[in-house]
């Protein structure tokens, strides 16, 4: 039984598609034009961001105003030739490495919360054993 994802149909899509694909092993030398003009033929892009530092190079992000435009891209561009090179082409995903990353920032912040208001209840117990009646 094949799944069809009709635009504006309100069909049902996996909680992994959004809008924003991730495109990897594209050659150094294509230019945002191109993407454009390979990407655009599946919907209204509202931005592309193509990869200039050492570590990016090769790689874009594709951004769709439509989540459908998205899916159809994905479909049919995945494995696809470009200049000798086959696309990989995924969904963004926030990294789990970021999330690392901000993790100790997290629990530094929470930390502090904790003594901020464990001090403010001993200061509280304090005044509140000074104002008992005798």
């Amino acid at each position: 039984m094949a799944s069809t994802y009709g635009k504006g149909q309100g069909a049902i899509l996996p909680p992994i598609v959004n809008r924003i694909l991730y495109v990897r092993n594209l050659p150094y030398k294509i230019t945002a034009e191109e993407l454009y003009d390979l990407f655009g033929k599946y919907g209204a892009i509202r931005q592309i961001r193509l990869g200039t530092e050492q570590k990016t190079r090769g790689s874009a992000y594709v951004v769709y105003e439509d989540i459908y435009d998205a899916k159809e891209a994905c479909d049919n561009l995945q494995g696809f030739n470009v200049q000798g090179r086959y696309l990989v082409v995924l969904y963004h995903q926030a990294s789990s490495r970021a999330k690392r990353l901000d993790l100790p920032k997290e629990e530094e912040r929470i930390e502090q919360l904790r003594r901020k208001y464990n001090s403010r209840s001993n200061d509280e117990d304090e005044d509140s054993y000074l104002n008992q009646p005798e």
